[in-house]
């Protein structure tokens, strides 16, 4: 494990260049940039500025090869940088790495043709337009998506896609949606379904409406209706039938995204937790000399550590050429619960301030508990890891942690 916490000495350069940056620019901003999604024109122009104060810096799309507009510098590398990068909501944006663009442009570069990459995948990474991932649905179970709806038909030259989608995030703005829609309704259930490229202007692509989340207005989780939706046939990604195969690759390094992210937010907690324990003063003393603090503290620094061992091991063996499927399921769930953990115990230090705006806890939770639905239920993660587990020993062995 020394081998996966060991850092280069570039990506220790690029962790304190990032970490200036937010420091000078993301949080005292975080009020403005907040505004985002209700459209202000302060908040708009605020993020295209930190856009091109990162492309100056050469910190632009981290998380892309160099050969698709990105920094280059590998799944681990960047890894590191994205626990910086999440510590704030905002701060993706501004590196061009945000979801669900950055996952979007992976796949696009890895299964989309000259054309589609000239047309979609060249203005996203450029910044110049936004995009959404249509998969969920609301009549379907997200944890099951071999039972998918949306269809897509050939007629001629053009795909004609009918369905109902939902939590598009990004969707209202976005120039375009990747679809997965069931083209070959006959085939084995994970051969089924395709992924194809649908501009928002087509016809037939209607944004029904705004779906609140946590009682938030203008959160960007829309309902979208295909009626008839027609693309060219060539707006197909990847082959015919290869949406779960495209989706696993997309959402694989996705979720560890997530977790770093996560795992930004949760140290971002936990130093307002002990700033807050040594500065509030209550029954004769600061809340840091109460046990129960203390308790709260050291169990949120295990917490924390573990999770982050775990989530550089998967990244490890990304960055190797493996899949790390086992792993990934692994952190999805634990990384985000011990995120979930330590945000709330923040917040109880904090007492009523803490659900409050005047610190950033309470959207930090609200958006952590998300991660515990969004790509894949803890459930389902938990269902890989005890499967896999468990095959070892009806096949006679047992589980030898030394070799994992």
């Amino acid at each position: 494990m020394d081998t996966v916490l060991s850092m280069s000495p570039e990506t220790i350069e690029r962790r304190e260049t990032v970490r200036k940056f937010m420091e000078q620019y993301i949080y005292p901003n975080e009020h403005v940039l907040a505004r985002q999604e209700e459209g202000a024109g302060e908040a708009e122009a605020l993020i295209k500025d930190l856009q091109q104060r990162t492309k100056a810096m050469g910190y632009w799309a981290p998380h892309l090869p160099r050969e698709a507009g990105g920094m280059g510098v590998g799944f681990l590398s960047y890894a590191y940088m994205n626990e910086i990068i999440g510590r704030s909501a905002y701060a993706p944006r501004a590196f061009g790495a945000q979801a669900p663009d950055s996952g979007n442009a992976e796949i696009l570069h890895q299964f989309g043709t000259p054309e589609l990459k000239e047309r979609f995948m060249k203005p996203l990474v450029n910044g110049d337009v936004r995009s959404c991932f249509s998969m969920t649905e609301p009549a379907v179970s997200g944890a099951d998506p071999t039972g998918l709806e949306t269809t897509a038909v050939r007629d001629g030259d053009e795909w004609v896609i009918n369905g109902r989608k939902w939590f598009s995030s990004g969707a209202i703005g976005a120039a375009f949606a990747i679809v997965m829609a069931k083209t070959d309704p006959d085939a084995e259930p994970h051969r089924r379904f395709s992924m194809i490229v649908v501009p928002t202007d087509a016809p037939g692509f209607k944004i029904a409406r705004r779906v609140e989340v946590w009682g938030d207005p203008h959160a960007n989780h829309p309902e979208i209706h295909y009626d008839n939706a027609r693309v060219p046939v060539t707006n197909l990604l990847g082959p015919q039938g290869g949406g779960f195969r495209i989706a696993q690759r997309r959402l694989g390094p996705g979720r560890i995204h997530h977790c770093m992210r996560a795992l930004g937010q949760a140290q971002r907690a936990f130093d307002l937790m002990c700033q807050r324990a040594l500065s509030r003063v209550a029954f004769g003393g600061p809340l840091a000399d109460k046990q129960t603090v203390q308790n709260w503290i050291a169990d949120s620094f295990a917490g924390i550590q573990a999770a982050r061992l775990l989530t550089m091991q998967a990244a490890k063996k990304i960055d190797e050429g493996d899949e790390a499927r086992l792993e990934v399921s692994l952190i999805k769930f634990f990384v985000v619960n011990v995120t979930c953990e330590v945000i709330d115990r923040a917040i109880q230090v904090h007492g009523a301030m803490g659900v409050t705006s005047d610190t950033p806890l309470q959207a930090m939770y609200k958006s952590a508990r998300i991660l515990r639905i969004a790509d894949g239920p803890d459930e389902v993660h938990r269902m890989v890891v005890a499967r896999r587990a468990l095959r070892e020993y009806r096949n006679g062995g047992t589980w030898d942690f030394g070799a994992y």
